[in-house]
């Protein structure tokens, strides 16, 4: 059968995310959240894509008009062609493909095929209403899809059950009718040499908050221009993971540690409003069991920055620290989302001027 490909830099094509566009016939998609819509009514399709291989079973996402229809998982490393045709039908649908994981694995989009008489049209834009999440698994939608263990430890599992759509993120993005782009990682605290990303030598959200390509064990690294995505909304969801391998905000809320995360945390604060003048910007944690002077510590660099700055706000979740052992599962993230987006929404419609 003969087929129509579709390249990477087709204008037919809509991203969303922080995509590393230096070759724009080989997009690599580092961040989960970040995705390719299209509108088409193929009957068949592939999509030729490279898996960048670090942990874990890598899998991309489906939806088809919004709903989440599936996902496929990926080779452990060089490029396939993956066949999405279960997804289409031969009517008119929007096709939405995602990154359901953090960077356990980066993918390079080469391209799509469809049968040769398919219609291939734009999508309709994204939300107006932009929101940017810094965040750890649990932003990231780590093991979600285990709803059998609400409030327990997490089954065991190889990334099977990692779902960014499912996020408590994405979910609330969705709630508010905004573009979201997710810079979330399992296992990041927010100094390096602390929390369980890329160890033994565990790097920070301090070092990646302004990359691309952020994973050390994936190759180069690469920064991020941040006048490509102006967000209204800033959400810090950092401070889980931080007590790994010393708790030192628990055992020493005055010593020289907890001071000089607090230092940190407030610089990232600043920075990030440096590049976002206009943005709202929410700090806060999870309800992942957590001890709670971190929070603490957050709510002291808020109430200093407040002095000055009356659109950074301190959020606690109803249980905040307290909700459970283990990841957070789609029924406990749809409560988060509805209390997050509800805290978003009381500030106001005109948060979301540009």
């Amino acid at each position: 059968m003969s087929e129509k490909i579709v390249l990477p830099s087709d204008e037919v094509l809509t991203y969303s995310g922080r995509i590393d566009f230096e070759n724009i016939d080989a997009p690599v998609f580092v961040f989960p959240c970040s995705s390719i819509r299209f509108l088409t009514d193929a009957k068949t399709g592939k999509m030729k894509v490279e898996n960048i291989h670090s942990y874990a079973e890598n899998s991309i996402g489906v939806l088809v008009d919004g709903n989440y229809r599936g996902k496929l998982i990926l080779p452990d490393e060089g490029t396939r062609e993956i066949d999405i045709s279960a997804f289409l039908d031969g009517k008119e649908h929007e096709i939405t493909i995602f990154k359901r994981q953090d960077s356990c694995h980066y993918f390079v989009f080469k391209g799509l095929s469809v049968n040769a008489d398919a219609m291939m049209k734009k999508a309709a834009p994204a939300p107006k209403r932009r929101i940017e999440v810094y965040g750890d698994s649990v932003s990231a939608g780590e093991v979600s899809e285990a709803t059998a263990f609400a409030g327990l430890a997490d089954p065991e599992h190889n990334g099977e059950y990692s779902n960014s759509f499912y996020s408590y993120s994405w979910l609330c993005a969705r709630k508010l009718n905004a573009e979201i782009h997710d810079i979330a990682q399992g296992g990041i605290a927010l100094l390096d040499e602390t929390g369980y990303f890329a160890g033994p030598d565990y790097v920070g959200m301090e070092s990646s908050y302004d990359k691309i390509r952020y994973n050390p064990q994936l190759g180069k690294l690469s920064d991020w221009d941040f006048t490509k995505y102006i967000p209204h909304v800033v959400i810090v969801a950092i401070g889980q993971n931080d007590a790994n391998p010393d708790n030192y905000m628990a055992a020493d809320y005055e010593g020289a540690k907890a001071e000089r995360w607090r230092n940190a945390y407030e610089k990232i604060i600043l920075t990030l409003r440096g590049h976002y003048p206009k943005a709202e910007i929410v700090l806060t944690t999870t309800i992942l069991n957590h001890e709670e002077n971190w929070d603490r510590a957050i709510d002291e660099v808020a109430k200093k920055l407040q002095e000055k700055d009356k659109k950074i706000h301190h959020f606690l979740y109803t249980k905040n620290g307290c909700g459970t052992h283990g990841h957070i599962r789609i029924p406990e993230a749809e409560k988060m989302a509805d209390e997050l987006s509800a805290f978003i929404n009381s500030l106001g419609e005109d948060i979301w001027k540009d």
